[in-house]
């Protein structure tokens, strides 16, 4: 039986491993509906291949520096903003959050800054360890 969530999304410019694309393809399997993501390149653009690939309806939240954008196509693309409120965006219109991080917590990563804002929210949050 598929949910229909909201799921957001985060990842490092980087981008994901093959065990963090598949991890995320076998979760996503699982559950259905929107996509939140913040269009950058690396993980964002990968996550977004892997939810179309699967039929997801995909929402954008594009940052206002767009030296890092990856200029997704969608049919709702939010307004810019700075990365961190842009992140918390994503991470408030959520039901799930899926992490897909370059390695153990640090501070001074957007990815982890998410990550922890969704737990300081109530927010659930997969982790997809590299």
């Amino acid at each position: 039986m598929r949910v229909s969530l909201r799921v957001g999304f985060t990842g490092t410019r980087q981008g994901m491993t093959t065990k963090q694309k598949l991890g995320l393809s076998q979760t996503l399997r699982y559950l259905h509906g929107m996509f939140h993501h913040g269009d950058c390149i690396g993980a964002d653009i990968e996550a977004n291949g892997i939810a179309r690939s699967l039929n997801y309806g995909v929402e954008i939240h594009p940052p206002i520096d767009s030296r890092y954008r990856a200029w997704c196509s969608s049919m709702c693309v939010h307004s810019r903003k700075p990365y961190l409120e842009r992140n918390h965006d994503i991470v408030d219109v959520s039901h799930l959050l899926i992490a897909c991080p370059a390695g153990p917590e640090i501070l001074r990563s957007g990815t982890w800054a998410t990550v922890r804002y969704a737990r300081k929210t109530g927010v659930p949050v997969i982790i997809l360890e590299p």
